[in-house]
């Protein structure tokens, strides 16, 4: 794996722009799961020529050569995530919409025990969880 999205796309045989490479950096930068508004607003705010359509053109690339990943968290909104990241798995609050990301060993095996009992090997997954939080006493 490219250590950067821009090296990906580069990789891929992408051009790139400099506005391009500004949303690639944004992208890279991000520690959590924005949308194409929010990431308009932060590339927007290290280059203001930068228009929303633009960020719209560009994530459409992005995902359509396997550099992003679209995410929908049941909340209408279309998210964003690296490609290539590790896997994980998400737990989404359904108060504030926080998203937590998770590995757990035991699911994983899970997972693939029952794949296993029903023929097949796993190839890979994508588990969400929906929760709200516990009130402490």
């Amino acid at each position: 794996m490219s250590d950067t999205i821009t090296e990906r796309c580069a990789a891929k045989g992408l051009r790139m722009t400099g506005q391009r490479r500004v949303i690639a950096d944004v992208l890279d930068a991000a520690r959590d799961h924005p949308d194409v508004e929010e990431l308009h607003a932060r590339a927007n705010a290290r280059d203001s020529r930068i228009s929303l359509a633009t960020v719209y053109r560009t994530v459409k690339l992005f995902e359509e050569s396997g550099i992003l990943e679209k995410v929908d968290f049941g909340d209408g909104r279309a998210r964003y995530e690296d490609a290539e990241r590790d896997h994980h798995d998400h737990l989404i609050d359904m108060t504030t919409g926080k998203v937590i990301e998770f590995v757990d060993p035991e699911i994983e095996a899970l997972q693939e025990r029952i794949a296993a009992r029903l023929g097949y090997r796993l190839k890979g997954h994508r588990m969400e969880l929906y929760g709200v939080p516990v009130k402490k006493r």
